[in-house]
């Protein structure tokens, strides 16, 4: 019996569990302090704005006065122009500078050379003032007196646009230069002209990197355009001013210009992201959803969590 008995194993003997290991997350007092010095900052100048002597009753009511109304209306306006201005004449000079003819590439180079690197308020100066290169314009056909040609108007379109077309005319060389060599030489082997070639198979095609940077070119126009005020052109920081003579509310009609600038860049930048998503449908990426998209799926999932069971 004992030897049977010594035969018999032992029961195993059960595992010890792991001891629990505690996480404990790291401290970042940076942030906690860091936070507490960008409310702190923050309540400073509420406070100073808060005690400040502005008037901020009257700002509703100026949001949609008829001056201000037709100063933004002229801002867009302007803006519109001078970007349509721009991005035409930007094509031909982008063109021009890639072009093999060393006459044409050289003045495209010296004009972007120019107009980036002088200022938009000279610019709109020098096209205010040009009577006294040119005290009259013939061109045989029409003849008139200088100053009877450059209106307000015409001098913060042509000051805006030929400066806008400077700088879209490297984004529109970027684009062109980003599409493959080999699509042009297709083209050709296909029988198809320079010309048609760039507007049948490259610009399209660059389109996806020149949308981007317009719409932010565009959205800095809108901003821009206030320089026109130097020429006595009727847009929104004109009529604000205008107004602020004769009511001495100085400060109220900039945050009412200010409001407004905000509503019109808001409103183009929800256009631009559109058009964005427009042109990069081709690209192999997946496009991440769009605002709205993301509040119809939250919305649904919010349904479903708050409809009843169905009795069975």
């Amino acid at each position: 019996m004992s030897e049977t008995a010594d035969k018999i194993p032992a029961p195993p003997v059960p595992p010890v569990p792991p001891e629990q290991i505690k996480a404990i997350p790291v401290r970042h007092y940076g942030r906690w302090v860091a936070g507490a010095l960008v409310i702190a900052v923050l309540v400073l100048i509420g406070t100073a704005f808060s005690n400040a002597k502005i008037n901020y009753s009257i700002i509703p009511q100026y949001l949609t006065d008829g001056t201000i109304l037709s100063g933004a209306w002229h801002t867009l306006y302007i803006s519109v122009l001078a970007m349509a201005l721009g991005l035409v004449l930007g094509v031909v000079i982008a063109v021009m500078r890639m072009s093999s003819n060393p006459v044409t590439s050289t003045v495209a180079w010296f004009y972007v050379w120019f107009f980036r690197g002088t200022p938009v308020l000279v610019q709109l100066l020098l096209w205010y003032n040009i009577s006294l290169v040119f005290p009259v314009l013939n061109l045989g056909f029409y003849k008139n007196e200088m100053n009877q040609v450059m209106t307000p108007f015409l001098t913060a379109l042509l000051g805006l646009g030929l400066n806008e077309a400077a700088y879209m005319s490297e984004i529109v060389r970027a684009g062109i230069q980003s599409v493959d060599l080999g699509q042009t030489e297709a083209s050709h082997a296909l029988g198809m002209t320079q010309g048609k070639t760039l507007r049948r198979v490259i610009l399209p095609q660059a389109m996806r990197v020149i949308v981007p940077p317009t719409g932010n070119e565009f959205i800095n126009m809108l901003k821009t355009s206030s320089l026109a005020y130097a020429v006595q052109f009727n847009e929104l920081i004109k009529r604000a001013t205008d107004i602020s003579s004769t009511s001495l509310a100085v400060v109220e009609m900039y945050f009412v210009a200010s409001i407004w600038y905000l509503i019109l860049t808001t409103v183009f930048s929800i256009v631009q992201y559109y058009v964005e998503r427009r042109y990069a449908r081709g690209s192999s990426r997946s496009l991440p959803p769009t605002p709205l998209q993301r509040l119809r799926k939250n919305l649904r999932l919010f349904g479903s969590f708050r409809r009843p069971e169905v009795a069975r």
